[in-house]
This record gives structure tokens, C-alpha cells and sequence, in this order.
């Protein structure tokens, strides 16, 4: 890994040809593949990575984009897969736990990361199978579950649906448990919108660790039904993201992060624009998560009041009816 992010155009070297080598390996393969120099064919082979990975995008390479591009690599079968510390992470992983679900052994959503929700699903799966119950994915368990996954459909399995049913019950606001954090200039906005909730009941911790998988833990570690971070951006368009990969999205972080770009419109410069992604602390938290990516700072600052006003009401909406504007969208479609 290189030690320094992001690599950007013009830079060149060792780093730069291991990154054009890990982008032609993931199907993006950029013109002089190896040839060290991060030139504009590779920021567009970058750019488009970013893209279908649901990263944030900017042509150059970050540090989420490079541990992106190094799951990216692994294929199910190329390595024993287990619950370990640290945890296994890859594209590896996401394709168990896709095939589990959809045989409706519960790994939680498809997340990449084997924790153990997947270890049990996976001892689960080869006790029924007649295997070894030993929770490691090994060869076997991988021709069993390929042999198996042939006469399954293609949704997205048992995780939507008991994720569905973990929000469907409405409640009110006074009822939820709140994560609010912020990754970095924007910390009025968090204070404001923690006393907010607060006042009308709800029970709020706030976070402005770094390092979204801090965050993410925190959150995980308080057992929150929501999790609303603030990202700040340099332009004036903003971003309302929430979970979701190719198989599979988070439905209570859909509905809300739905109501908060509703709200949100009338505030800001200009809409913001609706996001599935794939980034880490909305990958990492086991609950509904939104992150708000606005700007610019000053702008969205001086507008603390009533962007606070503006989530507070789409929080408590949400908490009265979670599933209500997923349910209407997924019927539009």
C-alpha cells in the first residue's frame, strides 16, 4: 500500500503501476496499464471504478478507493474464508454471503465483511448440507454452495427482508436511539441537530471521530436505530447517500435518507441528489444510515438552523412511518 493518498494525475512510480495493475485485474483497464504514470486513461479507469464501486468520485485514488481495489481482487475459492480478527473483507466474501441469503441462510446484508452473522449462517448452511460444520469456507463448501446456488432465483434473499421487517413497526421519535456524526467542519451542524432530537425526546450520541469506521463501530456499539453523518464538500452540490450494493440496499436508510433530500431541497442551493453507496461507515453500521455530504462549508453553516429544522422533521417523519416513502418508490418502479 502506498503510504500516502491519494495518488492523482501527473504522479508516477512503483504505487501508480500497482494501481493501473489492480484496475486492469478488476475489468478497468486503463491504456498503458503498466506503465507507472498516472495519465488521464487512468483516471477515467479510476473514476469509473469509483463509480460502480459506490464511492465517492474524483479520479484520483484514495484510500477507500485502494481497499476497495484489493477486495476487489478476491474471487469466492481463492482463500479460506472465517470468522478472524481482523475480519476477512472482499468481493469474496459479498459473493458467500449473496448465495447464502438467497438460500435463505441469514448473513445480514451482503456487505463484504465476514463477521458473525456470516460465520453462523455459513455453519448453518454445511450442517444442512452434510458437510463439516466447521464454519471455514474451504473448497468444498465452495463447489456445495455453487451446486446448491443453481436452483435459487436471483433476489436478494433473506437479509432484505428481515432487514424490511426490522423497520416496518412505526414508532416515534421520543422512542429512537440517534447517532449523529460528522466527519470534519461541520460540527454546529451536529451539535444543533443532537439538541434538536434531544428536546423532542430522543436519546442522541454524537460522534466526530475521523475515521468512519470508528464511527460506524460507535454506532454499532450504542445500538442505534439511526445513524445520520455530515460529510462537508467544496461545491454546492450535495449528496444524501445511504447503503446499497448491486444485490441489495438498505431499505429503512433508503426511506429515510428519501425524506431528507425532500426536506432538504428547500434549504440548500440546490436539490440534493439521492445516492445508493457503498462507503465505509454506511457499509459498517448494522442499522438505517444516511450520510449528507453538503456544501460549500460556509454556506451550509450559516444555514444551521433550518438545515437542522429540516432533518429534525424528516427523522421524525420517518420514525411515524419507516418503510412509507420506500414502499411508494418501489411501487413507482
Amino acid at each position: 500500500m502506498p503510504g500516502h493518498f491519494p495518488l492523482t494525475r501527473g504522479q508516477r512510480g512503483e504505487a501508480v503501476r500497482d494501481l493501473q495493475h489492480r484496475l486492469a485485474a478488476a475489468g478497468y483497464e486503463p491504456d498503458g496499464a503498466s506503465s507507472g504514470i498516472f495519465c488521464s486513461s487512468t483516471a477515467t479507469a479510476v473514476t469509473n471504478f469509483q463509480t460502480e464501486r459506490g464511492l465517492h468520485v474524483s479520479g484520483a485514488c484514495d484510500e477507500p478507493t485502494w481497499l476497495a481495489l484489493i477486495e476487489a481482487g478476491w474471487e469466492l475459492g481463492d482463500r479460506l474464508l472465517m470468522l478472524d480478527a481482523p475480519m476477512y473483507r472482499g468481493d469474496d466474501v459479498a459473493d458467500l454471503q449473496r448465495s447464502l441469503n438467497r438460500l435463505g441462510f441469514d448473513c445480514g446484508r451482503p456487505d463484504g465483511i465476514f463477521g458473525p452473522a456470516a460465520g453462523r449462517a455459513l455453519t448453518d448452511f454445511q450442517r444442512n448440507s452434510g458437510l463439516t460444520a466447521d464454519g471455514v469456507c474451504g473448497t468444498q463448501t465452495v463447489r456445495t454452495l455453487r451446486s446448491v446456488s443453481r436452483q435459487t432465483g436471483s433476489g436478494p434473499g433473506v437479509a432484505s427482508i428481515r432487514e424490511a421487517e426490522a423497520v416496518r413497526t412505526p414508532t416515534s421519535i421520543a422512542g429512537l436511539r440517534v447517532v449523529v456524526g460528522q466527519f470534519g467542519g461541520l460540527s454546529s451542524i451536529a451539535r444543533s441537530l443532537s439538541r434538536s432530537l434531544r428536546e423532542r425526546g430522543a436519546t442522541v450520541m454524537s460522534t466526530d471521530e475521523y475515521e468512519a469506521p470508528a464511527q460506524a463501530s460507535a454506532a454499532n456499539r450504542f445500538g442505534a436505530d439511526a445513524y445520520l453523518g455530515f460529510d462537508a464538500r467544496t461545491d454546492q452540490c450535495s449528496i444524501v447517500s445511504y447503503f446499497a450494493v448491486p444485490s441489495f440496499e438498505s431499505v429503512g436508510g433508503r426511506s429515510l435518507a428519501t425524506r431528507i433530500v425532500d426536506e432538504l431541497d428547500p434549504v440548500l442551493e440546490c436539490r440534493p441528489v439521492l445516492n445508493g453507496m457503498r462507503l465505509p461507515v454506511l457499509r459498517e453500521t448494522r442499522m438505517p444510515a444516511v450520510l449528507c455530504s453538503v456544501g460549500p462549508v460556509r454556506s451550509v453553516v450559516d444555514r444551521t438552523n433550518l438545515l437542522t429544522e429540516a432533518v429534525t422533521r424528516a427523522i421524525t417523519d420517518w420514525s411515524e412511518a419507516p418503510l412509507e416513502v420506500a414502499d411508494q418508490s418501489a411501487e413507482s418502479t
